[in-house]
């Protein structure tokens, strides 16, 4: 079951990892050229900032959805470390629906949010329509959704070779 489950969920956390990865990539160039235009040239150019926006959106929702996967998110753990083992098993349980809840209410809501704001546009970028610049919303929230739920059937993935990144035994450690 954790296979058949499991595998094609590693193909969305790759997708999530390399689309964050180039949106950060595109955004450290993007921005000092706009600082390049605006303070070397002297005319500032108007499309950096939007994208370098949508990048960073993009940057943290698919991030975010990668980064629940392989337990790398911000976590508090010092109530939950200190109760009894049935009971931290409840906790983790209502952690799981409380991120499945919020989840789904982006999704939800992000793809109402695309859509009523699809027919408007930025003005420094008349041929980006300004519901695509929110598709990382509902998209990087769908995907920890997936994850949530990968996690309450199989359990935390972050043991796993492909998740387990940079640590020993993961799938880009130096060592293998």
């Amino acid at each position: 079951m954790e296979s058949l489950l499991s595998r094609p969920l590693d193909a969305v956390y790759r997708m999530c990892i390399w689309l964050s990865a180039a949106a950060i990539v595109c955004m450290s160039l993007i921005v000092p050229w706009g600082v390049f235009t605006r303070y070397v040239l002297g005319s500032g150019s108007g499309w950096p900032e939007p994208i370098a926006v949508m990048l960073m959106v993009v940057f943290t929702f698919l991030g975010g959805a990668a980064a629940y996967r392989a337990g790398a998110h911000i976590a508090v753990a010092m109530l939950t470390s200190r109760l009894p083992r049935p009971a931290a098993r409840v906790a983790s349980w209502l952690s799981d629906l409380v991120m499945l809840a919020v989840s789904g209410f982006i999704v939800i809501w992000g793809i109402s949010l695309c859509i009523a704001t699809w027919g408007q546009s930025i003005d420094a970028l008349p041929w980006l329509p300004v519901g695509a610049t929110y598709a990382a919303l509902p998209l990087g929230s769908f995907c920890t959704a997936l994850f949530v739920i990968e996690r309450m059937i199989a359990g935390p993935q972050n043991h796993r070779p492909l998740v387990a990144f940079g640590e020993p035994g993961g799938e880009f450690d130096g060592a293998a």
